[in-house]
């Protein structure tokens, strides 16, 4: 190959994405001697990041932070308001403060990622007690998914649907032009920070996602629905990517996967970002005692709630929007912590369990409740093409 290798270091991490990033400063700050390899390590990351403000870990600084939603809102058959603090993360504030001035940033592409080595395209190896994978997600074919299409609108222009300290997390309101015997989506708004607010039609659970042609044809009927008309020229953004992505088993001789990559990318509502970095220190502390990390991020009952949450992404990728948004209806009217242990908490199996029962208990009308659990219906969606869908009132 023609390479040279590199002096072996503690830590090694590949992807300096937010979660990356993050593993390689908490290794640092904590005494780590670290290697941290990127392709581009100086670029701002593209896509949107939000969470709930609880999320966070408790060393991330408030600058982090870009906008908070006191109470967001979500519309199902009603309007529910959520009280639990929400944020979208300000990029900039998040990368400054996961400095890396004491490890060593390789600017290269690797080409071979092991439990202990790190090949990069130029021939060079890094050597590492331990290696982790960061680099996201692997392709997604026809696994099941989340899509969503982002339009960016100033903040005065979108005022008559997301205002001032709002958020829509869910709205089923239909007002997407999408009829019944077409595959569901909900919107998703709230403001940057900036002077904007991203409107981003999503759909989640369908084998190998929704097209961006359909998701935008949605976003801009739902806009004209409430008389915001674009430009045309509004910047965009895309995502498509698997959401289930399994934890790693134990004892697995290559690099530690983490992230996204790791299993920590949430099968029912496609986030990451904030799980992922409240578990760096869980990882990191297992490395300065000896342990293997995998075995202390993903102890048992964490297994179960992601074997659980599964469950529910299967439920979400065969429910027509009727269904959806009576699911949807009956999840809301839980009880805070029951909320939570579906959306946020890593490892609260028993709440997790009574909710889900009790969501398909309280779905209506009755027989919907079979396709929530798979009895009927199972594969609704699994050939659907959307260049054959029927037209809709809004389309005409």
């Amino acid at each position: 190959m023609g390479g040279s290798a590199v002096r072996e270091v503690d830590v090694c991490v590949v992807g300096l994405g937010p979660t990356g990033r993050a593993l390689a400063h908490r290794a640092m700050r904590a005494g780590l001697s670290v290697t941290a390899i990127d392709p581009r390590p100086d670029r701002l990351w593209p896509p949107t990041f939000s969470c709930w403000v609880d999320e966070l870990p408790d060393w991330l600084p408030p600058g982090a932070i870009a906008t908070t939603i006191p109470a967001p809102t979500v519309w199902t058959t009603t309007e529910h308001r959520i009280d639990r603090p929400y944020c979208v993360l300000s990029k900039p504030g998040l990368r400054e403060a996961l400095p890396l001035d004491d490890a060593a940033v390789v600017a290269g592409r690797a080409s071979r990622v092991d439990a202990h080595e790190v090949e990069l395209a130029d021939g060079t190896v890094h050597i590492a007690a331990t290696v982790f994978d960061t680099r996201g997600l692997p392709a997604l074919g026809r696994r099941r998914a989340a899509s969503a299409h982002g339009v960016f609108v100033d903040a005065e222009t979108a005022a008559p649907m997301v205002g001032a300290g709002e958020g829509l997390l869910l709205d089923w309101r239909p007002e997407n032009g999408a009829g019944p015997d077409e595959p569901p989506s909900f919107l998703y708004a709230v403001p940057l920070g900036d002077g904007t607010v991203i409107f981003e039609e999503t759909s989640l659970g369908l084998r190998g996602g929704m097209p961006q042609r359909e998701l935008r044809r949605r976003t801009l009927n739902r806009l004209a629905a409430h008389g915001i008309r674009l430009t045309g020229a509004e910047p965009s953004e895309a995502a498509h990517y698997p959401l289930d992505q399994p934890p790693p088993r134990k004892g697995e001789a290559r690099a530690l996967p983490f992230g996204s990559r790791g299993g920590m990318m949430h099968p029912c509502t496609g986030y990451s970002v904030a799980g992922s970095l409240a578990l760096v220190d869980t990882a990191v502390t297992a490395l300065q005692r000896g342990r293997d990390p995998i075995a202390a991020l993903w102890p048992r009952r964490a297994r179960l709630v992601y074997w659980m949450r599964t469950r529910g992404l299967y439920g979400l990728g065969r429910l027509t929007t009727e269904q959806s948004i009576a699911m949807f209806d009956a999840f809301f009217s839980a009880s805070p912590r029951g909320r939570r242990a579906l959306l946020s908490a890593h490892d609260d199996y028993t709440a997790l369990g009574a909710v889900l029962f009790n969501t398909v208990a309280h779905t209506w009308p009755f027989h919907w409740r079979y396709d929530l659990v798979g009895w009927t219906n199972r594969n609704r969606w699994l050939d659907y093409g959307f260049d054959q869908a029927p037209v809709s009132a809004a389309r005409r």
